[in-house]
């Protein structure tokens, strides 16, 4: 039986989930109170936090057995997010409210519900920094602006809000996101963009082409969905993230990005797109450390760093070693005049030491049965872009 959550701490905010459950109870669904807290509740619940915590890999003593309040916390919500896994088919929406603890706890639970699953998390924290709470999910953060420490004038207005918000995703018409061609996954960035808006022209009948902007989560949210199935393979143009994570930029990969390609076994066709580049935000941020290096200015808020040939012959290592685990097939196609639109010649990044330390790297490091393919183009060359689609339509067809 499909279920309707309001999620939260039932021994602080008892009243604002019994004022959102009212709400929606009067629209004429039938949602369950379900208790995060880690302390007795205040409300009658249905959904208590024993049977939440029951679902720790170590049992319920290692959420609720303990007095340190911090450690509770973090054990809920590992119990949380096992108990949501187990649950996700049979989960119409959730919207939990929460200030800090519960704000992690809920959200570590809904970050596993599959993607469309309306899922609202009404914090105090969210008009800050959100990404530790939505990572790679659509959770939606709506700012509770006043503190969820009983109801008022606002509060009522904000969670009043945020419940016909969920009632209205639960009952509109269901938009499916399958498709009757396959889908892939492809990476972008604004210095890759004619590249991959051609392959995806050219790909376009055949497959249903997502593309992810490699920001770190947009390349950590595509490889979560080639581990759920969701992709048949990867058209990974724009590494750049792998830079970040090695040199020390603000839109760093995880360590396991590419991991899941030698766990799947699925089709990978890459290259070393915008890995010419470190990214900052504005000037003032760039560590001390980085003082005389090459910068391009991409706008007031974006600081790009040229990478060096010893940074790039590391992140060639570290790529090659990756792709070594990979026993599906992979293709790697190197664009020889060029990675970026800034990796040009006459352009601010050009490099050709640099990028030869890269080349030369992933040569010497990659393994059969592994294919590089070197081509005298730029990476937005239309000729590079169809060399790209060419090569994935041989590693997909039967």
């Amino acid at each position: 039986m499909a279920m309707i959550l309001v999620a939260g701490t039932a021994d602080t905010k008892g009243a604002e989930l019994n004022y959102v459950r009212d709400l929606i109870i009067a629209a004429g669904l039938h949602p369950l109170i379900l208790d995060l807290g880690i302390r007795a509740p205040t409300v009658p619940v249905d959904i208590t936090a024993n049977e939440i915590a029951a679902c720790h890999p170590k049992g319920a003593l290692a959420v609720l057995g303990g007095d340190d309040r911090g450690q509770a916390v973090t054990a809920m919500g590992v119990a949380f997010a096992a108990w949501c896994k187990a649950k996700s088919g049979q989960i119409d929406g959730i919207i939990a409210l929460g200030g800090g603890g519960g704000t992690s706890i809920a959200c570590t639970g809904m970050r596993e519900l599959p993607f469309g699953i309306p899922k609202l998390m009404v914090s105090t924290l969210a008009s800050g920094d959100t990404a530790p709470y939505v990572g790679t999910s659509d959770i939606i953060m709506v700012p509770s602006v006043t503190d969820l420490a009983g109801l008022n004038s606002l509060s009522r207005v904000v969670l009043s809000n945020a419940a016909h918000a969920l009632m209205g995703a639960i009952r509109a018409p269901k938009v499916s996101s399958r498709n009757a061609r396959p889908a892939i996954g492809l990476t972008m960035f604004g210095v890759t963009t004619p590249c991959v808006t051609s392959i995806t022209q050219i790909l376009s009948d055949k497959f249903d082409c997502l593309v992810f902007h490699a920001t770190g989560t947009g390349g950590q949210a595509m490889e979560r969905l080639l581990d759920q199935g969701f992709l048949s393979g990867l058209i990974d143009i724009t590494t750049t993230e792998i830079a970040d994570l090695l040199v020390g930029g603000v839109l760093p990969a995880l360590p396991d990005r590419l991991d899941v390609v030698a766990r799947t076994g699925a089709p990978w066709v890459g290259s070393v797109g915008a890995l010419d580049m470190v990214n900052f935000w504005a000037p003032s941020t760039v560590p001390e450390r980085f003082a005389g290096r090459l910068f391009h200015h991409h706008n007031p808020n974006v600081t790009l760093m040229r990478t060096t040939p010893e940074e790039n012959a590391l992140i060639g290592r570290w790529i090659g070693t990756k792709l070594n685990a990979c026993a599906g097939p992979v293709r790697l196609l190197l664009p020889e005049k060029g990675i970026s639109a800034l990796d040009i010649e006459g352009g601010p990044f050009w490099s050709p030491a640099a990028s030869d330390a890269l080349f030369t790297t992933l040569r010497a490091t990659i393994t059969d049965p592994r294919r590089i393919l070197s081509l005298p183009l730029h990476i937005n060359d239309p000729a590079f872009a169809a060399a790209v689609a060419q090569t994935f339509l041989e590693l997909m067809r039967p």
